[in-house]
């Protein structure tokens, strides 16, 4: 029954990231160079498996000397502004009253890089470099460091890197950890969370498996959240003078741009591992690509699919009831087999 509840939420969620790339495109892709930006970001994804943060990088860099060559390409409010809404109760500038302070600035730091490493240096000590904790570790510490452009966009890369270089999950594991986390808010903790478990789980050296598991969910947990709140205290006295910086909003817009593409990529991957139950690999070259295997399609799955494409973009239902009928429907196959 679980499976059968899965099976549904899955094809559902590929509607739900389809309409992400829809609405970003439709706020960021404002010239046709950030539709090239989009393009290049998914093919550089999609055909070389180019790690996220490089993408990122590239995005800023293109966005940035846009601004300084052709400033007339980024037009105003490109998505990092305001909507324009109501004005707050209490005035920005009745909270943001705390000067910059290098010596504050200083403290909050080595306060939280303590905070940040200090477990990860501890199973590094007790369990070992090469354990797959130390790796967990340090590599959601470096995811924490690229959440650019929301949970989908970062969730990409983690797929990407949990999948097929460290093999911690199956792909079809992978999209259903993805399909479990959008039945809650906060989709990134709950997949980051879901993808250690089951690394930690499956190779828990010294450990037992469910011991492991918690471990590795646990150090997870931890090394995505500090950095975030080590930003926030680091930021928060320099956020009123940042906003109003158009170098770094055209940064952003690029950033946003290449986010369409890696989203894009990140509804191929649920398409592939939802609809087919098979891919193969096509390589020539530099150039490699996943393919599904025609034959493989499963027509309950591609039936789903459809019905959580009509009621996202047809009847606009919102996403907890589409996720509701699409688990019912999954459900309802297997009990009517």
């Amino acid at each position: 029954m679980v499976t059968a509840l899965f099976a549904g939420i899955a094809p559902a969620v590929l509607a739900i990231v389809s309409q992400a790339v829809i609405r970003v495109a439709k706020r960021s892709l404002t010239h046709p160079l950030f539709v090239a930006v989009a393009v290049a970001a998914f093919l550089a994804i999609a055909l070389f498996g180019a790690p996220f943060p490089i993408v990122i990088a590239v995005a800023a860099l293109i966005g940035w000397t846009v601004h300084k060559l052709a400033p007339h390409v980024l037009k105003k409010g490109n998505g990092h502004g305001g909507d324009g809404g109501p004005a707050p109760l209490i005035p920005d500038d009745a909270l943001h009253h705390v000067q910059p302070s290098w010596r504050s600035a200083g403290k909050t730091l080595a306060v939280g890089l303590v905070a940040w490493w200090l477990p990860v240096a501890a199973v590094a000590l007790l369990l070992g470099t090469d354990s797959v904790f130390t790796t967990q570790g340090l590599f959601f510490s470096g995811t924490a460091l690229v959440t650019f452009g929301g949970a989908y966009a970062v969730l990409a890369f983690v797929a990407q890197r949990a999948v097929e270089t460290y093999a911690w999950l199956t792909p079809g594991e992978m999209v259903r950890g993805l399909a479990l986390a959008e039945t809650t808010p906060g989709p990134l903790i709950m997949v980051v969370q879901f993808v250690a478990f089951l690394g930690a789980y499956r190779d828990p050296g010294a450990l037992t498996p469910w011991a492991g598991a918690l471990l590795g969910a646990l150090l997870t947990t931890w090394v995505t959240f500090v950095p975030c709140f080590l930003f926030i205290f680091l930021g928060a006295p320099h956020v009123e003078r940042l906003r109003h910086n158009t170098a770094i909003s055209a940064a952003l817009t690029g950033i946003t741009a290449a986010v369409v593409g890696v989203i894009a990529n990140l509804a191929l991957y649920f398409a592939e591992h939802t609809l087919f139950a098979r891919t193969f690999t096509w390589a020539w070259g530099p150039f490699s690509i996943q393919f599904p295997e025609l034959s493989t399609v499963s027509p309950i799955a591609l039936a789903i699919t459809v019905a959580a494409l009509a009621m996202t973009f047809v009847l606009k239902w919102p996403m907890l009831r589409i996720l509701g009928i699409c688990a019912l429907l999954g459900l309802g196959t297997v009990l009517l087999q």
